[in-house]
């Protein structure tokens, strides 16, 4: 239960801060990271504050948790890669 309501403050505190400042700077963050496709524009705002407001206090709650599912979508990453360019050299030979 302790985790829970930490979480859920450190979620509420970092969805203000970022509503609050979206404008003077995190949607210009934001959209210097991210492909165009996925640019921050005003339509979008109340979803990717919420997508950070998840990411951060689930970071700042249980970051072994965010490390290990980082490590782990790496490795699945790395090894389609690698199965991609296995199967795309033999369909060219």
């Amino acid at each position: 239960m302790t985790v829970l309501i930490l979480w859920l403050i450190a979620f509420v505190l970092i969805a203000y801060f970022a509503n609050k400042r979206w404008n003077s700077g995190v949607s210009q963050g934001l959209d210097k990271m991210l492909p165009s496709v996925m640019k921050s524009h005003g339509e979008n705002r109340y979803l990717w504050i919420s997508a950070m407001a998840v990411l951060g206090a689930t970071t700042l709650v249980r970051p072994v948790d965010i490390l290990l599912v980082g490590l782990l979508l790496a490795l699945i990453g790395f090894l389609a890669m690698k199965l991609i360019n296995w199967a795309s050299s033999k369909a060219n030979h």
